[in-house]
C-alpha cells in the first residue's frame, strides 16, 4: 500500500488531529514523504485541514483502497485510475491471463456504457465504477440470475452499513425513492468447443456522493448520499462483494423480490413494437419477469419497463 494510502486510513479513522511526526514515526518515512502524500490526497479531491502544531485531519472525500478491499472480500483488486471502462479492463484482464475471481475498480469511467450500451453519466469524483470477473464454466440455462443476485447484494450492503432502504426496478437498476442511484450490466463470453459460458462480467455503477447531475438527468439520477457520506466507498465495495459471495442464494433472490419496485404494481413495456400496460406479478428465478395482460400471463425475459404511476 502506498504512503498516501495508509495516511489515508490513518485520518480516516482518526478523530482529532494527527500530527505530520506521529505520521512519520508510524510510517516509518520522513516528514517531508507525509507532506507530498498529503498534497497527493488533495489532488484526488480529499479534503484536509492542516493546522500548525496540530497536524492533520479528514474533512470531505475519500479514497479507492484495492489492498483494503482484497483483504476484506478474498478478490485480486485491480485499480485503474485512467479506466474507460471497468467492464473493457476486466476484458483486458481476461486477455492478459488474469484469474477469477478478480475485481475490477476505478475512481471514474471516460467510456462508461450501461444496457443497450447507452452511455451514462460518470463524474470525476463521487461514484464507484467496478466490475467482477467470474469463470462459471455452466452451460447458459445453468446460470445463475447474477444480475438479481448482486442487485439484492447492493441494496443488503447499503441497509447494513446505513440503515437506508433502497428498491429494485426489474432487472437491474437500484433506486431511492424515485431516482435511479446504481445500474447493473452482467456480460457473458462463451466457450463454443464446450458450450459453456467460460466467463461471467458484472459491471456496477453507483452514484454514492454526487450532489449535482447535469440538467437533465437531475429529475431521475439520485446519490445514495447527498452531504458528507458516513461510510466510505471502499466500506460499501467490501460488503457488497461479501454479501454477494457468502449469502446463500435463495435468500438474495427473496431479498430482491422484497425490495422490489414493480412487483403486483402496473408497468409498461415495448412487445413486437407495441407499447403495453400490465401488472407485474412475479420475479422467477431465472430472472425473467411474469407480467398478467388482458389476455393471459406473460413472460419478459429482457427489455425495459417502467412504472405506469410511481
Amino acid at each position: 500500500m502506498k504512503t498516501y494510502e495508509k495516511i489515508f486510513q490513518e485520518l480516516s479513522t482518526a478523530t482529532d488531529f494527527v500530527s505530520g511526526e506521529a505520521l512519520a514515526e508510524q510510517l516509518q518515512v520522513s516528514r517531508a514523504a507525509i507532506w507530498k502524500a498529503i498534497k497527493q490526497l488533495e489532488k484526488q479531491g480529499v479534503v484536509i485541514d492542516s493546522l500548525k502544531n496540530r497536524g492533520y485531519r479528514l474533512v470531505a472525500g475519500d479514497l479507492l483502497l484495492p489492498e483494503a478491499i482484497a483483504e476484506q472480500t478474498g478478490l485480486a483488486v485491480y485499480h485503474n485510475s485512467t479506466s474507460s471502462s471497468t467492464q473493457l479492463d476486466a476484458k483486458q484482464g481476461i486477455e492478459a491471463g488474469n484469474t477469477s475471481s478478480a475485481l475490477y475498480l476505478a475512481p471514474s469511467q471516460t467510456a462508461a456504457r450501461g444496457r443497450f450500451s447507452r452511455s451514462f453519466f460518470a463524474p470525476e469524483r463521487g461514484g464507484i465504477y467496478m466490475s467482477l470477473h467470474l469463470e462459471p464454466q455452466l452451460p447458459f440455462d445453468q446460470l445463475p440470475s447474477y444480475t438479481l443476485l448482486i442487485a439484492a447484494s447492493i441494496v443488503k450492503a447499503i441497509h447494513n452499513l446505513t440503515g437506508i432502504d433502497t428498491n429494485i426496478k426489474w432487472v437491474n437498476d437500484i433506486y431511492l425513492g424515485k431516482k435511479k442511484i446504481a445500474g447493473i450490466l452482467t456480460e457473458a463470453v462463451s466457450d463454443v468447443e464446450t458450450g459453456t459460458v467460460a466467463h461471467i462480467i458484472i459491471g456496477v455503477g453507483i452514484n454514492f456522493y454526487i450532489p449535482e447531475f447535469p440538467k437533465d438527468l437531475e429529475d431521475k439520477a439520485g446519490s445514495l448520499f447527498t452531504s458528507q457520506p458516513q461510510i466510505n466507498r471502499n466500506d460499501l465495495i467490501a460488503e457488497i462483494w461479501k454479501n454477494f459471495l457468502t449469502s446463500k442464494s435463495e435468500d438474495l433472490f427473496d431479498l430482491y423480490k422484497k425490495h422490489s419496485l414493480v412487483l403486483g404494481r402496473e408497468i409498461c413495456y415495448q412487445f413486437q413494437g407495441q407499447k403495453l400496460t400490465a401488472t407485474a406479478v412475479d420475479v422467477l428465478k431465472t430472472g425473467e419477469l411474469l407480467v398478467e395482460t388482458s389476455t393471459g400471463i406473460q413472460k419478459l425475459s429482457s427489455g425495459e419497463i417502467s412504472l405506469s404511476k410511481w
